[in-house]
């Protein structure tokens, strides 16, 4: 293996840049030619590829986002323009490819493997810690501590004016960051898609919490089964039936994407970054490189895509506990 290329795909995650710095420099390390795939699949399909040195990736490692970029790719779904894609790499004399997103860049990956036979190694990067196969992804350390710092800064106008705030964090479909900040920011409900959200037992329990305290938090996935946090206040608010009680939404969004990555997102990316490098090295392919038990690990892409990363159970029992 003598060439590699490297690129971002799906939604953003800080710590991608950092990511991406690991696999240029430990590339260099071990004498490969290492390629930048600008924009994702698409940049693949149209030859957006411009070779990368040590000097390309400094830096970048504080900052969030990613200087390759992301795109969408409606046309690297089709037969052909996979082989457009793959013409581009054959052109250049790519031996291997490192990719980094999460389950849809997975998906692609896998199938473009199975095809072509490139070796492809991906990165775990998505702030929803959603991908089986790696403790946690890069990206969500940072999420949650943005959401987090968004929380106790509501909680401050919640208690001052005795409201009842419902507040919406990303997690179409996991319900990782709403659970960490449910727990951090002292939450008193947490509503998940994992779990079927009681919305006659989240009444009951309010009513009760008014007698001692005086606000609520409710930290919403905005995947959850009873909706949005707007809707979910709205039904909420019906069944309690109190004109004197305020309830309010805020809706955090793509905020959670962006901002300098953590300490701990850097060095997961780093770890991440150079296995993926040394995984191909060592005949590793159509895998992931992640981290398992603090140690690096490599799990299948059909692992990784076909396989759900379960909550933890405990997670959701100390909410239950503390929100006394």
């Amino acid at each position: 293996m003598k060439k590699i290329a490297v690129f971002t795909s799906g939604g953003d995650a800080p710590g991608m840049n950092a990511c991406i710095r690991a696999v240029v420099r430990t590339a260099i390390f071990h004498g490969l030619e290492v390629y930048g795939i600008t924009y994702g699949y698409d940049g693949m399909i149209s030859g957006n590829i411009k070779r990368m040195h040590s000097h390309s990736v400094s830096n970048i490692i504080q900052r969030g986002g990613t200087i390759l970029k992301s795109a969408r790719s409606e046309e690297f779904r089709t037969k052909e323009g996979r082989e457009k894609a793959y013409q581009q790499l054959k052109s250049l004399g790519i031996d291997g490819i490192v990719a980094i997103g999460g389950d849809g860049t997975f998906t692609g990956a896998k199938v473009f493997y199975e095809e072509y036979g490139i070796p492809t190694i991906g990165c775990p990067g998505t702030i929803d810690n959603d991908i089986y196969g790696t403790d946690y992804t890069i990206g969500f350390d940072t999420a949650v501590n943005t959401a987090l710092e968004a929380i106790d800064k509501i909680r401050d106008t919640a208690a001052a004016h005795d409201r009842i705030f419902f507040i919406e964090v990303m997690g179409r479909d996991s319900g990782y960051i709403a659970v960490e900040c449910g727990i951090g920011g002292g939450a008193e409900f947490v509503m998940v898609p994992e779990t079927e959200t009681d919305l006659k037992k989240v009444v009951k329990s309010l009513k009760n919490l008014r007698k001692s305290k005086s606000s609520s938090i409710i930290v919403v996935a905005e995947g959850d089964e009873e909706g949005n946090a707007d809707l979910i206040m709205e039904k909420v608010k019906v069944k309690i039936n109190d004109e004197d009680k305020e309830f309010k939404v805020t809706t955090l969004g793509h905020i959670q994407r962006g901002g300098n990555p953590t300490a701990r997102d850097r060095v997961l990316a780093s770890r991440c970054g150079m296995a993926a490098v040394e995984g191909l090295l060592n005949g590793e392919a159509n895998c992931m490189a992640g981290v398992v038990n603090g140690d690096v690990a490599y799990t299948s892409f059909a692992d990784c895509i076909g396989k759900t990363k379960p909550l933890k159970g405990d997670h959701l029992r100390l909410i239950e506990i503390l929100s006394i």
